[in-house]
């Protein structure tokens, strides 16, 4: 397997993942202040992650060099997770999935700017067919909401969040100086708690860590393992060797995900017209991988003419 095709299959893993931390998220997002709970996600995935890198690419001297980029990355993704779980208190979880679909155009804009990476027609045309049918289930099937551009709170908080998200997709190949994904990872986790632990502390001493509801629990250590250290391991790699609009085209998977996931903990399903939407942006990503398949058979051909 190339490693693009790695790549690739990395993101599909990484979206079924994170699509979880949406559900789960939206259950505990109003039992545990948003800042106390990242910073305990954070510090459970840079255990998981740090044991991770020791026992298989272990953490060279090198990696700590230039500390600086850890603690841009790790600002940048804890300011996104705070404001998801902030929108959470308030957005659906398929309508805070939807406004997540609409980070590949804010990734393409900040691939371009930090990188010069180069966005072309199609996948401009796939980019556009994803937001369509992500606003479509953000105002879900409702032309008059739409008419009236009547956006939740919950969502414009969440949006902000994934602009956040989009600038650390290109920042991570940017900042990379050839460290292993895991390695970089625990850098940029440590760094993240750090930064929380300053933003967060008043809280983190209020919360009531002892008698916090299970789901509480449940929750935090689903985000941490499988939403956090796994899923951090994944975009890390997959960003090394896919452009950053590429990377994030795979978000357009997650409303499908979160779905499953409603479906799966009893809180139904959505009504057909929103599935349109949902629909539209399942397109979109297979428009965008479209032209890297072309190419790759292409070559393939011309190899066996050769």
């Amino acid at each position: 397997m190339s490693s693009q095709a790695r790549g690739h299959l990395a993101m599909l893993a990484f979206s079924a993942l994170v699509a979880g931390s949406f559900s789960l998220g939206s259950m505990i997002a109003n039992e545990i202040a948003p800042a106390a709970l990242n910073a305990a996600r954070f510090a459970i995935a840079a255990v998981v992650i740090g044991v991770a890198a020791l026992v298989t690419t272990g953490i060279p001297r090198s990696a700590a060099k230039a500390p600086w980029r850890y603690l841009v990355l790790g600002g940048l993704f804890a300011t996104y997770f705070v404001l998801m779980f902030y929108g959470l208190k308030t957005a659906p979880p398929v309508s805070a999935a939807a406004v997540f679909t609409l980070t590949p155009i804010l990734s393409a804009i900040a691939g371009w700017m930090l990188l010069r990476q180069v966005t072309t027609s199609h996948m401009a045309m796939a980019l556009l067919v994803g937001a369509v049918g992500a606003l479509w289930v953000i105002f879900r099937a409702d032309w008059q909401a739409f008419h009236a551009f009547e956006i939740g709170q919950g969502e414009i908080i969440y949006f902000w969040g994934c602009v956040a998200h989009a600038i650390y997709t290109p920042m991570v190949r940017k900042l990379n100086r050839g460290e292993p994904a895991v390695v970089f990872t625990f850098g940029m986790l440590l760094a993240g708690c750090a930064v929380l632990l300053v933003f967060g502390w008043s809280d983190i001493r209020a919360t009531d860590w002892m008698n916090l509801p299970p789901i509480v629990w449940i929750g935090l250590f689903y985000v941490a393992i499988f939403a956090s250290a796994a899923t951090f391991v994944l975009l890390q790699y997959a960003t090394l060797y896919l452009p950053s609009a590429k990377v994030m085209a795979y978000t357009y998977l997650t409303p499908s995900w979160v779905i499953l996931w409603e479906i799966a903990l009893g809180n139904g399903a959505p009504t057909g017209m929103i599935l349109i939407g949902v629909a539209l942006t399942v397109i979109a990503l297979l428009m965008l991988l479209k032209p890297e398949e072309e190419g790759q058979a292409a070559h393939r051909s011309r190899s066996r003419e050769g």
